[in-house]
Parts: C-alpha cells; sequence; structure tokens
C-alpha cells in the first residue's frame, strides 16, 4: 500500500498545482478552495519551533528532499511549527539570528560546529550567516515548487519543546506569553508570509493552551478577548488566510464555540462578570474561521469505536452537525494533531487508530498527522528528566534517525494511508 501511495503522491503533485486552489474560504462545515470544491487538509506536522527556531532536519537532508516527503506520503499541505521568539529577535535587531550563531548556541561549540557544517552539506545555498527568516522563505518557495499548502502555526513564545503546565509558555500572560508581542508576530509574520510564501493558506493562532497558575485567568472569556484580538491582526495582514482557533486544556475541547454559548469570566478575578459570545458574523473574518481540536491516545485506550467517538463529538464536533438543534453555529474542524509511536505493533494495540479513522470517515474532516521528523536539533523539556536532549530521536516520526527514508511502512500502511482514504 505505502509503495503504491509514494508513487501516486508523487505523479499527482507533477500535475496539481497548489496555488490553484488558493485562497481558501469557509462556507457553513466546509471549506472551500477557489473554484467553490471542499477541500481537505490532509497534513503532516514539521516541527520549527524548538531553539534554534528553523524547521528540523536540515543536518540530515537538504530541504528540497524533505520536503519532498510530503506529496510522496499523499499529502497536500505541511502544518509548519514556530516561536514568537523568533519575531520579536528581529524587532530587537538581535545579533544571534545567523545559523552559526543559532546552533552554536543551542548545542554548544562542539556539536553546534558539526551540526552547521551538515547543514551547509545538504544545503549548499545557505552560509553560517544566512538568517532564520531567510530559511524559513526557501522553506516555503520549496514547499510552494513542489505544491504543498502550508499552515503555519504558533507553538509557543519562547522557544523550546511543547508542552507542560506552568511551563510559561501556556496561556495569556504567562511568563513567556506576553501578548502584545504575540500580536505583534502574527502581524509581522503573516505579511511576510503573505508576500514571499506562495502557497502560504492559514494561521493557527495558538498551540495547545492550558492551565497556568501565574498568568491571566484561565476562562473563555480571556480566550475569546485575546483570540479575536489576534484573529483581526492577522486578518488585516492577510484577508485572504484561514484562521485556526485552538480550544482549551491542550487544544481537546471547543463546544462553547459551535454550541455559542456564552463565555464567562472567573469569580474573584480581573474577569469577574465579564461575558462575551463568539458570534461569526461580527467579524470581518467570518469566512475564515477554523475550529482545531487535537486527540491522543492518552485515555480510554481501548474504548469500542461507538462510545470513543461518542465522547469526542461531545469536545466540539457539534461544528460539523447541521442536524443538531444544540449546534448554533457551523464550522470546518480540523484534528490539527494525532498520532503515536510508528513501530510496527502499537497502531493495533489500543482502539485509537481505528476509531480516528472511522471518525474521519464518518464526519469528513481535515487532519494533520504528528509528524513528518525523525530527529531533533535539540529538545529542552521544562519539569522533565533529562531537561535537554541533544540530537533526540523521534519514533513517532514519519521518517527514520537521518530522514532519509520511512521509519515504518506497517505503521504508515495501517495509519496513514487509511486517513487519506477516508476522505476519498
Amino acid at each position: 500500500m505505502l509503495i503504491t501511495n509514494l508513487a501516486l503522491g508523487l505523479l499527482l503533485s507533477s500535475f496539481t498545482d497548489a496555488s490553484s486552489v488558493l485562497p481558501l474560504v469557509t462556507k457553513g462545515r466546509d471549506i472551500l478552495d477557489s473554484n467553490g470544491n471542499v477541500f481537505h487538509y490532509e497534513s503532516t506536522n514539521w516541527p520549527g519551533h524548538q531553539e534554534a527556531m528553523i524547521p528540523e532536519g536540515l543536518q540530515h537532508a537538504s530541504i528540497e528532499e524533505i520536503v519532498s516527503w510530503i506529496p510522496k506520503f499523499g499529502l497536500n499541505s505541511v502544518r509548519l511549527t514556530f516561536a514568537i521568539e523568533m519575531i520579536d529577535d528581529i524587532y530587537s535587531n538581535n545579533p544571534n539570528q545567523s545559523l552559526g550563531i543559532i546552533l552554536l548556541n543551542a548545542l554548544g561549540e562542539a556539536n553546534g560546529t558539526r551540526v552547521l557544517h551538515q547543514v551547509l552539506e545538504h544545503n549548499p545555498q545557505f552560509t553560517k550567516e544566512s538568517t532564520r527568516l531567510e530559511i524559513w522563505d526557501a522553506v516555503a518557495q520549496e514547499l510552494g515548487k513542489q505544491n504543498v499548502i502550508l499552515h503555519l502555526d504558533n507553538h509557543v513564545s519562547k522557544a523550546f519543546w511543547c508542552c507542560g503546565e506552568n511551563d510559561g509558555n501556556g496561556w495569556f500572560g504567562e511568563e513567556y506569553f506576553d501578548v502584545d508581542k504575540w500580536i505583534r508576530g502574527w502581524s509581522y509574520i503573516t505579511k511576510h508570509a503573505k508576500r514571499n510564501w506562495p502557497t502560504f493558506s492559514s494561521v493557527g493562532l495558538r498551540n495547545e493552551l492550558r492551565n497556568a497558575a501565574k498568568a491571566e485567568p484561565v476562562d473563555w472569556y480571556t480566550w475569546y478577548v485575546h483570540m479575536t484580538a489576534a484573529a483581526d491582526a492577522v486578518h488585516e495582514a492577510d484577508p485572504e488566510a484561514l484562521i485556526f482557533f485552538s480550544g482549551l486544556s491542550y487544544d481537546t475541547y471547543i463546544d462553547p464555540i459551535p454550541l455559542g454559548k456564552t463565555l464567562n469570566g472567573t469569580k474573584g478575578t480581573l474577569t469577574t462578570g465579564k461575558t462575551a459570545v463568539f458570534v461569526p458574523e461580527n467579524f470581518a473574518w467570518k469566512d475564515k474561521i477554523v475550529l482545531e481540536i487535537h486527540k491522543y491516545d492518552f485515555e480510554a485506550t481501548q474504548d469500542d469505536c461507538k462510545s470513543f467517538k461518542s465522547k469526542w463529538y461531545q469536545k466540539g464536533f457539534q461544528a460539523l452537525d447541521a442536524s443538531n438543534p444544540a449546534t448554533k453555529y457551523l464550522f470546518p474542524m480540523v484534528l490539527s494533531e494525532w498520532g503515536f509511536i510508528h513501530n510496527g505493533t502499537y497502531w493495533n494495540q489500543t482502539t485509537y487508530n481505528k476509531c480516528v479513522i472511522e471518525m474521519v470517515q464518518e464526519w469528513q474532516f481535515s487532519w494533520m498527522q504528528w509528524e513528518l521528523s525523525g530527529s531533533f536539533y535539540l529538545q529542552t523539556r521544562p519539569n522533565r528528566t533529562p531537561q535537554t536532549l541533544q540530537g533526540p530521536e523521534e519514533f513517532w516520526g514519519l521518517l527514520n534517525y537521518n530522514w532519509s527514508d520511512v521509519r515504518d511502512p506497517v505503521t504508515v500502511e495501517n495509519s496513514l494511508d487509511k486517513m487519506i482514504a477516508a476522505l476519498k
């Protein structure tokens, strides 16, 4: 199955001009392309939000080679993750934005020098003076050449691995989550993407909002105020971009939005007595709204699929269901993260894989697999031991450690391939 899909992916990518389907708009529960046809994101994630703040894998392969895997897997798009810190550095004229310096700062002199030489060997268009933004531009240009649609996700503010409660990155006003810089960052990068990235289509405002003890009140009213302000900034910078809204508790539920519930503040805090309702018609970007949700295999791992789908539906999939009298507003829904270890067996050890595929087939929604990466430059993981890992392997990745081949064809055949088939 995988070999067939790889060959088919290459064939289709040679005939499809991704830019011809842009811009995208929303209508009710659907995303529509520029020709009026229903469009589904069939994506993988490519992280670029960690300490170096450039897309992973460039020490193992060229940008062209890495991008080529996306259509080979039969996918039409990619979710690229970035850190607001990258934009903050541009505004502050931080001198440490060049490739040589960022790798040394992230990895130390010995490993940083080694990885720099590897990156330049595989990507000779760069020098040690190339900036982060120049590298991002090269990635975006190659995605355009290979007809891969680009979805840009703000994963974190301060660059390190996501996510943990009270890690400084999780909620508005937390240690690293400066709301003004976040909105400024979105305005800057959206303008830049519109002008320079040929298949730029959409943004994810913030990844996995979550509880934080030292931050603004963790409630839906606070969510409403800041998320709509960021959406305004994105829309002003690029009126054609879709805007993805994530939910609460690591983006595991967003049902108050399609159900039109009152979004309340928190008693005893600065939001006491404050309320709002998310009414799409009130916004200039009313035809650009997409809801996103995450689902991993962390609970009820042996639920039968009827129970699995019923519980999950209540988390926000009412947005797709015009027949539900409780649904006040229809929106497209995207499963922007799902995945598990690629070891040849885990795909069949719980009901998760089977039930997610059934859910996609039943409700016909876009998805973004976690993830493409076979390994990372570095992982800094607050509140974990060890806290820092250099060159760690990503066993959930579609690719092997050195990004040269498929990590586990059996898992791909029984998960990714079936997710693709579920939307046909």
